[in-house]
């Protein structure tokens, strides 16, 4: 994670100091970085979310050594180095380097900077030792999120947490109208890319992330970014088989990568329906890029009345807004921004779609209900509600629906168990219309 030799070290803190304030203030991490200069902004983002992943016990430790918080900017930068400097967290640069360029980046305040970091280092032995008792700092997780998971998954919580503080792999979705996934791994490894397939799926997982640009055929249509625990999506509507020009809507379809693998497995007539119509534009930029058509919509997929024509869906993808706890590793920032007040809010607005989207479902017809959540008020508890509203749903059983998908290699069908790789946190429901 060097910085190039234009940008110095301390120039990145900065700005990764920044997203930090920003997040800290409830600003999104992708809002603050787009901010940022586009020459530091892989830089910025590389030392942000490592500051993120470690933001819990760098709070602790900065409220032992300066009891009285600073000012916002200048206790960003604070909590930033010290989660740079964090034993555990395999540091990307060598400390002494670390402390001059935060003393830099402070400009007036340097000095007290200096004397705050070098403290923390002659200490931090025992100054992590005294902050082992709180949750936040050892688990770097909200309190109420860490005790939701631990209602939730009494025997997989810790798991989870130390789960959301790896980084994710960078995966791939290999698109088989225009080759097969092994042609695939071939052109990979022609082009010096590291990677393997995950079997019995269309996933190939890098060795190491790179830009879109460097990616054989990307810009063909060839392959798409797609976790693998979403990839389930797609093949779990389709099922044994959609007819021929089945009718399926998508509803809050951006950025749009279930759409395109609908495209990709099935010739449907799909209505890719999204709220916002600046997230609908990568919809379309997306189906562009593969060569796929859907009809777009710019709609609220909870009032059927301002979007749909009447004619009834054979089937319905509903990927509701969440709380994205299942994707923290992805984004850092997700569990610093979330409230515990968030989940029940957004649990009422994933039950009124459900509510609001059933009738447009022809009888005999599937609806597939899924989040990237580990929580289950926003998966399990949300369906067995709806269950019970609904007489003529019927859930159908595994594996056409795997439920509860945890981010660990060794609890879900994909990855294989024992492939020491793991997908994304997710939740999927099937459920027929009688």
């Amino acid at each position: 994670m060097n910085a190039p030799a234009s940008l110095p070290l301390a120039q990145l803190l900065t700005h990764a100091a920044a997203a930090v304030q920003a997040v800290r203030g409830g600003q999104s991490l992708t809002d603050a970085l787009e901010r940022c200069p586009a020459a530091a902004r892989p830089g910025a983002q590389a030392l942000s979310f490592h500051a993120l992943r470690w933001l819990g016990g760098a709070q602790a430790v900065r409220a032992r050594l300066v009891p009285k918080a600073p000012p916002a900017a200048l206790d960003a930068l604070l909590l930033t180095a010290i989660a740079l400097l964090w034993p555990d967290s395999g540091p990307p640069y060598a400390e002494h380097t670390l402390v001059d360029q935060a003393v830099a980046a402070a400009k007036q305040r340097g000095g007290f900077v200096n004397a705050v970091l070098r403290r923390f280092l002659r200490e931090r032995e025992a100054l992590i030792a005294a902050i082992a008792g709180d949750p936040v700092a050892r688990f770097n997780h909200p309190r109420w999120w860490i005790e939701r998971l631990q209602r939730d998954w009494p025997e997989q919580w810790q798991a989870v947490l130390a789960a959301d503080q790896q980084r994710a792999p960078m995966t791939l979705r290999v698109n088989l109208r225009h080759g097969s996934v092994e042609a695939y791994l071939a052109r990979l490894a022609q082009a010096g890319l590291a990677a393997h397939g995950l079997p019995g799926t269309q996933a190939v997982v890098l060795a190491q992330p790179v830009p879109v640009t460097q990616l054989p055929g990307f810009a063909e249509g060839d392959v798409s970014v797609q976790d693998a625990a979403a990839q389930r999506a797609a093949p779990l509507l389709i099922g044994a088989g959609l007819p021929g020009g089945a009718r399926v809507l998508d509803a809050c379809a951006a950025p749009g990568g279930k759409t395109a693998h609908l495209l990709e497995l099935a010739d449907l007539e799909v209505t890719a329906l999204d709220s916002d119509p600046k997230r609908l534009e990568r919809v379309h930029g997306t189906l562009q890029r593969l060569g796929l058509k859907a009809q777009a919509i710019a709609a609220d997929a909870g009032d059927p009345s301002a979007w749909w024509d009447g004619r009834p869906f054979d089937a319905i993808l509903l990927d509701a807004p969440c709380s994205a706890s299942g994707i923290v590793r992805r984004h850092p920032d997700v569990r610093w921004l979330r409230r515990a007040s968030d989940i029940s809010a957004l649990a009422r607005t994933q039950a009124r779609l459900l509510d609001a989207l059933w009738p447009a479902l022809r009888p005999g017809g599937r609806l597939l209900y899924c989040t990237c959540s580990v929580f289950k008020a926003e998966g399990q508890d949300q369906i067995d509600a709806f269950l019970q509203r609904h007489g003529d749903a019927a859930p159908a059983t595994n594996p056409e629906s795997p439920g509860h998908l945890l981010p660990l290699p060794d609890n879900q069908a994909v990855p294989p168990p024992g492939s020491g790789a793991s997908a994304d946190g997710f939740f999927y429901s099937l459920i027929h219309k009688t």
